[in-house]
């Protein structure tokens, strides 16, 4: 984006966010169309420029938040009001999953803005995905110099916003808190390489910080040729064949887990430098679920019992709490 666009951004979001003129008016004064003010508006939100704060104590509002709390065993569940996403007026299916990342973006935002109004200290392990990488874009307004912000996982290849490299570097940005990221490959070559990297002082380092987080947010992902992990490249599809073997139905921040929540015997668990799920059952898990094509994976790991909270979009909550699934109380150490 040229200079001068970028400056014209600026100032239709300053006239129409925070002066409260109508497009038409914001289009008048700045002497272009509503079409092009729109769309910078549009871009505006998606960059960052601009975030959402709602405030308000809860931004869910469903009533499904309790019964969701119930079932799993959870400490809390927030669940963004419902968009109603059958509906065909919503558009294609990517354009539905944008706007549940946004909305599980807002309200996992707002968590950590409480939780670093809170805590100043705070030592916060996050994970990775387009989810994450919602909730730093939605982060404004908050200084924590004394938080400190590590990545649970190794680094991807590709150079992504939700790469766990940017996420950290992100949120430290943003808060103006410290950053510390795992200076490896997300999956090693080897068992063997594992163990040399692993074992390197500076890893150590931070995986010592990491496991002494005081919160993580984390994601999951499922395991289709259309997740996040087979569309970078990080799964073959003869690798992705052989977890749905194992019994695999999803992953988070790389580790596979089953139907029932329980890590899967299979060699890419053994390669993944991350926190495992006895690692995450010694710390405050917040668990971030956007879009219906991850409630499958969002149940099963709900009854891992690493678990302690769940912020959710209300579309998939209302598909997840309707469904025929048995829930499960969360208890020590987890099945994983």
């Amino acid at each position: 984006m040229a200079e001068g666009d970028e400056e014209l951004m600026v100032r239709a979001a300053w006239f129409y966010y925070v002066g409260g003129l109508n497009q038409e008016t914001t289009a008048a004064r700045l002497g272009l169309t509503r079409a092009r003010v729109n769309k910078m508006l549009s871009e505006a939100r998606e960059s960052g420029l601009v975030s959402i704060s709602i405030d308000h104590q809860r931004i869910g509002l469903l009533p499904v938040e309790t019964q969701l709390r119930d079932r799993y065993g959870l400490d809390f569940c927030i669940a963004t009001p419902a968009f109603g996403f059958a509906a065909d007026e919503l558009g294609e299916p990517e354009v539905r999953k944008q706007i549940a990342f946004r909305a599980v973006g807002v309200a996992a935002a707002n968590y950590l803005k409480a939780l670093l109004s809170e805590t100043e200290t705070a030592t916060v392990g996050t994970g990775w995905g387009r989810t994450i990488e919602q909730m730093t874009l939605q982060l404004a307004g908050v200084r924590a110099p004394k938080a400190r912000f590590i990545s649970i996982m190794g680094s991807l290849t590709a150079n992504n916003a939700y790469n766990p490299f940017e996420v950290v570097h992100a949120l430290a940005r943003r808060t103006g808190g410290d950053g510390f990221f795992l200076p490896v490959p997300f999956i090693a070559d080897s068992v063997e390489d594992k163990k040399v990297l692993v074992s390197q002082r500076t890893v150590v380092e931070a995986l010592k910080i990491a496991r002494g987080a005081d919160v993580c947010i984390i994601s999951a992902g499922e395991l289709t040729e259309d997740s996040l992990l087979r569309r970078q490249g990080m799964l073959s599809t003869a690798e992705l064949e052989s977890l749905h073997a194992c019994g695999a139905v999803g992953d988070t921040n790389g580790v596979f887990f089953d139907r029932h929540g329980r890590q899967v015997d299979h060699e890419l668990n053994q390669r993944t430098i991350a926190l495992n799920f006895d690692d995450l059952a010694a710390l405050r898990v917040i668990l971030l679920i956007a879009g219906s094509q991850k409630v499958d994976a969002a149940h099963a790991l709900l009854l891992s019992g690493i678990v302690n909270g769940l912020i959710i979009d209300g579309d998939s909550a209302e598909i997840l709490n309707a469904g025929d699934r048995p829930g499960r109380k969360r208890d020590v150490g987890g099945e994983g």
